[in-house]
């Protein structure tokens, strides 16, 4: 097991032969390891030693393993606890996980997924421990709530407010630049919240999001009969938003004849609906958003020149997240603490660890990527201290595979122990095995999956 100080683990079974074998198999130095065929014994056992892991079987008396899984997380609400069993209802595993489970194995997979699952549910406890004996010394003060629209102490943002506020009290275009994810619509939110019209209608629109022919009719609206499938007059945005704000987000993806719509609108303030002949008015104020450089889209003839001039009168660079590495806690405290307020989490905290993945991390997605991660961070903790194996980052800011796939080897280690076989060849089995599975038998489409030829394959399946 792991190098660490001296943890204590329950295995509660009511097979007495298998309490023995995983005994055993568990042993080590660093672990002390107690043993119950009844659920009782085993809560009395986990909860007088405070102890680090339990491992129970679901058929368990006298109450079952679910039962004592809900009764150990209550009294100690970070606790790991792996359950076991012969599962035949899939219920009881998504029972399992809601209530806390560390995880769920099944019995005829058990030989194998035991010694790594557990190693990895001590590891777990440990940082638990760790960043509890911490958090006492060094207590965490997240900053309280204060009303921003925007959060951010960076210089960086700190221009991009002062922007905010000079632009808030006129009336002229903005285009709002920046890579995606770093907060365009937010800054657009601001402007309006803080400007005259800030009592008028506010609309965004994803140019991207809605085909040419459609987003004329979004914007402008249509009289009836003025193309197939309308049935009846539809009011636009610009007539929605008379006297309030309108957003137009990448807007770089709005088609040219779309575009030669809208500049009559900036330079006029009139439109007609598609299909009809009347003149309308709108006084709306436009905010515009891309990642794009509009630049050279006008340059390669995908952007019209005279919008693009038209659109630039003030222009707000919203910088990269890795550009202002001050404000990524602040960003995750206030994304962690939005989970807590919206009663979609219990109360949680970040320990020190998880908070240097925070900030040691590129963050290619910017703020939607951080948004994103501490969501779901926060639904699939089995504690309320987020720990680094919460937050699995790659160098490219997607969720990485790298724990399943450590898992995967682990397995493999676990059964080259328990047997002759060295680790390389159960592993290769073990890939042969699912190629063949996956490609239902065919030995060219497996061969392909594996990267090597269809003899080599057949070689290998007769060896």
């Amino acid at each position: 097991m792991a190098d660490i100080q001296k943890q204590t683990v329950v295995i509660a079974d009511a097979d007495t032969d298998y309490l023995e074998w995983a005994k055993k198999h568990l042993e080590a130095d660093s672990v002390e390891i107690l043993i119950t065929s009844k659920a009782d014994e085993a809560l009395k056992m986990f909860t007088d030693k405070e102890a680090d892991l339990l491992i129970a079987e679901f058929h368990l008396q006298p109450f079952d393993g679910l039962e004592l899984l809900k009764k150990v997380r209550m009294s100690l609400p970070n606790s790991m606890v792996i359950l076991t069993g012969n599962i035949s209802s899939t219920n009881a595993v998504i029972e399992s996980m809601r209530l806390g489970a560390f995880d769920v194995l099944r019995k005829e997979s058990i030989n194998f997924e035991l010694r790594p699952v557990a190693e990895r549910a001590l590891q777990s406890a440990e940082e638990m421990r760790m960043a509890a004996d911490r958090s006492k010394s060094e207590p965490l003060t997240p900053p309280q709530p204060t009303g921003d629209l925007i959060i951010g102490r960076s210089a960086a943002m700190q221009d991009v407010y002062k922007m905010i506020g000079r632009v808030a009290r006129a009336d002229a275009p903005v285009l709002i630049t920046g890579e995606s994810g770093v907060g365009k619509e937010v800054v657009s939110n601001a402007i309006h919240k803080f400007s005259r019209r800030d009592k008028e209608e506010y609309v965004a629109i994803n140019c991207a999001a809605i085909p040419g022919a459609l987003l004329e009719s979004e914007l402008f609206g249509h009289e009836k009969g003025a193309f197939t499938g309308a049935t009846s007059q539809r009011i636009g945005r610009f007539e929605q938003c008379d006297g309030g704000t309108l957003f137009l987000d990448e807007i770089g993806e709005m088609a040219l004849e779309v575009q030669s719509k809208l500049l009559r609108v900036l330079q006029s303030g009139e439109f007609s609906r598609v299909g009809g002949n009347v003149t309308l008015q709108s006084d709306v104020r436009i905010l515009a958003a891309t990642n794009k450089r509009l630049e050279e889209e006008v340059e390669n003839g995908k952007f019209r020149e005279d919008l693009f001039y038209r659109l630039n009168v003030v222009r707000i660079h919203i910088p990269p997240l890795r550009r202002r590495p001050e404000d990524i806690l602040l960003l995750a405290e206030h994304f962690l603490n939005r989970q807590t307020a919206k009663g979609k989490s219990r109360a949680m905290q970040f320990s020190k660890d998880a908070r240097d993945v925070l900030q040691n991390h590129t963050w290619p997605g910017n703020v939607r990527e951080l948004e994103n991660l501490i969501q779901r961070a926060c639904v699939l903790a089995s504690g309320n201290v987020l720990l680094p194996a919460d937050l699995p980052l790659d160098d490219e800011g997607e969720v990485s595979s790298e724990p399943r796939l450590h898992r995967a080897a682990d397995r493999m280690l676990a059964a080259a122990r328990d047997s002759k076989t060295g680790a390389l060849e159960v592993a290769e089995k073990a890939v042969i095995s699912a190629a063949m599975t996956s490609e239902r038998d065919d030995v060219e489409k497996a061969a392909v999956l594996l990267g090597i030829t269809p003899a080599a394959l057949k070689k290998k399946l007769e060896g």
